[in-house]
């Protein structure tokens, strides 16, 4: 599974308990959407990062490749999804085309969880937004993005 990763996912050692197995593929821009913290999470109990519709912005994180179905199942158990359960998912895997410098003339096909937004989240925690932060610097997403992370309160 070729994985988007825009929250606390692209801090690399978060993934590697996660997902050992995972492949980093290169950095990737999901376009016409920015970047919310539209949930609160009962386990971190704070806002977590999500990406919702917006003409012109645009949100950027990291590209893995997932090779192993059990990775993919536990990664899915992190996020609170599980495949053919509609009510309980906290997020939603679903698929959407991001732009990436590997790529530039041809967007790439990821998959990516979706927030099932809660009325009033919380704010992110600042150790949240240091996982967010760790990913973005570890990878090299484009400065101007890390310096709007850096601006969240």
């Amino acid at each position: 599974m070729l994985y988007f990763a825009y929250g606390s996912n692209m801090d690399p050692q978060q993934m590697r308990r996660r997902c050992p197995g995972y492949r980093f593929v290169g950095i990737a821009m999901l376009a016409d959407h920015k970047l919310a913290f539209s949930r609160r999470s009962p386990r971190r109990r704070c806002g977590v990062a999500d990406v919702i519709p917006s003409p012109g912005d645009e949100v950027w994180g990291v590209l893995y490749h997932i090779i192993s179905r059990r990775e993919v199942l536990a990664l899915d158990k992190a996020e609170g999804f599980k495949m053919g359960r509609k009510r309980v998912n906290g997020y939603d895997r679903e698929r959407r085309k991001v732009w990436s410098p590997c790529s530039p003339h041809k967007p790439l096909t990821a998959s990516l969880y979706i927030a099932r937004q809660h009325l009033n989240p919380p704010p992110p925690s600042e150790h949240y937004l240091r996982l967010m932060l760790s990913g973005a610097t570890h990878w090299r997403l484009p400065t101007k993005y890390q310096l709007l992370l850096q601006s969240i309160k």
